[in-house]
């Protein structure tokens, strides 16, 4: 690590230095016995929560998701025990599986600011760690989308299934296809609705203009593939565009995208959103019940992967044509899940008319 450029975490408007530290592993540990570092926490007081003043001081209080306390608690209540001890606090949180609030309360004001801090750094970066739950998307699963789909797939088996790797665990569930804009990681019923909530005010502040009310009409057209060697593929996608060939799809998944960001919700991993649909997916081969994408986060390991030779997909159906679809909504869809239709349950929705 850069001693003058240290990694930065930004919590409520206020950055945080992120100090080295040596982790230390526990193998004979469970999971609800994580334990945290000194040095995982930056003590700098701020301003931006309300500290209450109480007969006995002061307290403050902040709602955390109840599968995210084992990180407060550590091994063995380490860390929480820690945490009082430095910041000369107490800190009262619920119940396993209970949903509600972390309680810090100390007669000292700088010190449940300290704590508090401390308790938001730790947060920030434990979410980091755990695997997605929702994501927004388009849905592209219409069914003459579906039928052309499964065209490609036969004929991709009928001419290319000697080709190193190339089966038929690799495709796309056609009930599934969809555009991803972003991931998140909503642990509770009130993450949910914030997320929700933030979707409509998105469609007040802008989609609305920027689709005038109307469903976007995009073309589903010609493949390509994610990684350096297409001898080497591992995610083979279907290309898509506006059919009046503005840029106002990739518009509202950029606006969309950077709304959900800074509302804390979604973590920034491109400057913009790659617009694409998977078709062919190595992950598949194991686990075809699994929602992937290559550019989504969700903790999922590459090393495993049996790649597939796709040149001849490539060279043969480079501009296979998937068809016309009518975008008309934006979903918060929600990782192994299914509805009726076979695709994705939705938590909420984003419609353009």
């Amino acid at each position: 690590m850069d001693v003058l450029r240290p990694p930065l975490i930004r919590i409520g408007g206020r950055a945080y230095r992120k100090n080295l530290i040596q982790e230390q592993a526990f193998p004979h540990e469970e999971e609800e016995d994580f334990y945290a570092g000194p040095g995982d926490c930056v003590d700098e007081p701020c301003d931006v929560f309300v500290v209450e003043e109480t007969e006995r001081g002061f307290q403050c209080r902040v709602e955390v998701p109840s599968p995210l306390y084992k990180y407060i608690i550590g091994k063995k209540g380490e860390t929480k025990k820690r945490l009082e001890t430095e910041t000369r606090t107490s800190i009262s949180i619920p119940k396993p599986g209970v949903e509600g609030e972390i309680v810090i309360t100390g007669q000292h004001r700088s010190g449940v600011v300290s704590a508090r801090t401390r308790i938001d750094v730790l947060l920030d970066s434990f979410r980091k760690k755990q695997p997605f739950t929702h994501f927004l998307s388009f849905a592209l699963n219409q069914p003459a989308i579906q039928e052309k789909f499964l065209q490609f797939k036969e004929e991709v088996l009928e001419k290319c299934s000697k080709d190193h790797g190339v089966s038929s665990s690799l495709f796309q569930n056609p009930a599934k296809l969809h555009l991803t804009l972003g991931t998140l990681v909503l642990l509770n019923e009130q993450e949910i609705q914030k997320a929700c909530d933030l979707l409509q005010r998105c469609k007040e502040d802008f989609v609305d203009q920027i689709t005038g009310g109307q469903p976007l009409t995009v073309e589903v057209a010609g493949v390509e593939y994610m990684n350096d060697d297409p001898a080497m593929t591992d995610v083979l996608y279907a290309k898509v565009h506006m059919k009046d060939g503005s840029d106002r799809l990739q518009m509202v998944a950029d606006q969309l995208v950077e709304r959900f960001v800074a509302s804390g919700l979604m973590l920034k991993e491109w400057d913009r959103v790659k617009l694409h649909a998977t078709v062919m997916n190595t992950l598949f081969r194991k686990d075809p019940t699994e929602e992937r994408n290559s550019t989504m986060t969700g903790k999922s390991s590459f090393k495993e992967r049996e790649s597939f030779n796709g040149q001849n997909i490539l060279k043969l159906f480079e501009n296979f044509y998937f068809g016309e679809v009518q975008l008309d909504s934006v979903c918060l869809s929600q990782r192994f899940s299914s509805d009726a239709s076979g695709y994705y349950a939705t938590s909420g929705q984003l419609c353009f008319s």
